[in-house]
This record gives structure tokens, sequence and C-alpha cells, in this order.
């Protein structure tokens, strides 16, 4: 290193600035959670040519990296975790004695199966995702009658849906449209039957109600029979 002469001048300006070390310069951490100083640790014991010093200073970096985890210390199996930690960080190139089976780098490193998204037909939106199961459930329904009031309450709940998402009650006929395609036709009804006028005058129509009718009217005749008789 020359000085350079002048009042002004700069001294030892020949000196390169290569001392600054950026993590961006660095190599890249397997394990951030442990931090540099662990994963030069690791790296240090892959230099150590005596096996037994190399796997007395393994356990020595298990103990710091435990301490780093206190928190996890009661966890199932923690020490195991840290021993596959190591092995991870030193990219599963090290010969050390292991008190827990050496993992590879297939075991711990896999991809899971690839999952399909269901896929439905979701052409009529404004019906609901489950309309379709509804539908196939209540086609399975071996009385007529049954099954068609149940088709009654399904078509209803289909119109206020559609309402529901796009603020406009769609026609009869479209619900009934709807209903036979998506049913391959076997839930089939009429617009009677969706104006309540038709099952339902049916469904009234029971005899246990009728029978209380009966016993209704019965009582009436015989309080009047009585008020007749008292006068």
């Amino acid at each position: 290193m020359s000085p350079v002469g002048g009042a002004r001048g700069c001294f030892y300006c020949d000196i390169t600035m290569d001392f600054k070390n950026y993590n961006s310069q660095r190599k890249k951490l397997v394990l951030p959670e442990y931090g540099r100083h662990i994963h030069d640790m690791v790296a240090g014991l892959r230099q150590i040519k005596d096996r037994d010093l190399r796997t007395n200073q393994a356990h020595a970096v298990i103990g710091v990296m435990g301490n780093l985890n206190t928190h996890l210390r009661d966890t199932v199996d923690f020490r195991h975790k840290l021993w596959d930690h190591l092995f991870i960080m030193a990219g599963f190139d090290l010969d050390v004695d292991s008190p827990y089976p050496i993992p590879s780098e297939e075991t711990l490193t896999y991809s899971p199966s690839k999952i399909s998204y269901p896929r439905r037909d979701f052409a009529h939106k404004q019906y609901g995702r489950n309309i379709r199961a509804v539908i196939d459930a209540v086609v399975e329904i071996e009385d007529a009658e049954e099954r068609d009031a149940v088709a009654v309450d399904i078509a209803k709940f289909m119109k206020l849906k559609a309402f529901e998402y796009d603020d406009e009650y769609p026609s009869n006929e479209v619900i009934l449209e709807d209903m036979a395609r998506f049913s391959n036709g076997v839930l089939s009804l009429d617009e009677e039957s969706l104006s309540g006028t038709k099952l339902y005058r049916q469904a009234k129509q029971l005899p246990k109600n009728s029978n209380n009718r009966k016993k209704q009217n019965n009582k009436k005749t015989v309080y009047r029979n009585n008020n007749v008789k008292k006068r």
C-alpha cells in the first residue's frame, strides 16, 4: 500500500472493501428457525475426520438446538425431531452414531399425492350446491305420494333460493323443468301441485283429522241436545 501525495489526498486508497458479508450473498438456510450459527456448527461437523469426536460434537450441537426450543421439550419425540433436523441441515450426509434411525431424503422430503378437486355441474348456481344430492335422495323414495309431497317442498325451496340469487322469482314452469331434468324425469309435477292446491289438500284429509272432526261434531250435537232437554 503506497500513500498518495497531496495535503487533501486519500491515504491507502487501494484498500479493497471486501469485508462486508450480507445475508443475500450467503448460502440459503435449510431451516431458518435455527439461525445461521447452528447451520455453521452442522457444517463444521462434516469437517471433523475423527468419527467418535464428530459424534460427540453432534450430541453437543443437539443440546444447543434443544436450548433454542425449550418450549417444545415436553412434546412427544422431541429429541428425535432434533436429530432429524440435524441430518436435514447436514444435507443427509453426516456419518455419526445417532440414537434414532437415520432418515433419508426420500422419507422426509416426500411430496403428497395430488388431490383432484371435485368438479360438479354448476350451471344452476341459483339453487345451491347440494340441490342435486337432495333430489337424488328423494328419487329413491318408493312411495309415490310421499315422493311427490317432498318434491313440492324441494320445488318451493328451489324457487326461494333462485330469488335469493338474483332477486327475481322464476316461473313455476322453469322450476318444474329443472327438477324433472335433475331427476331424469322421475320427479314430474304439475303447476297445480306446486301451487299447493293438490297435494296439500290431500294431506289435510287424513283419517286422524276426520276422526277428530267427527268427535267434535258429536260433542256439539250432545251439547245441543242437553240444552234442548233443559229447556
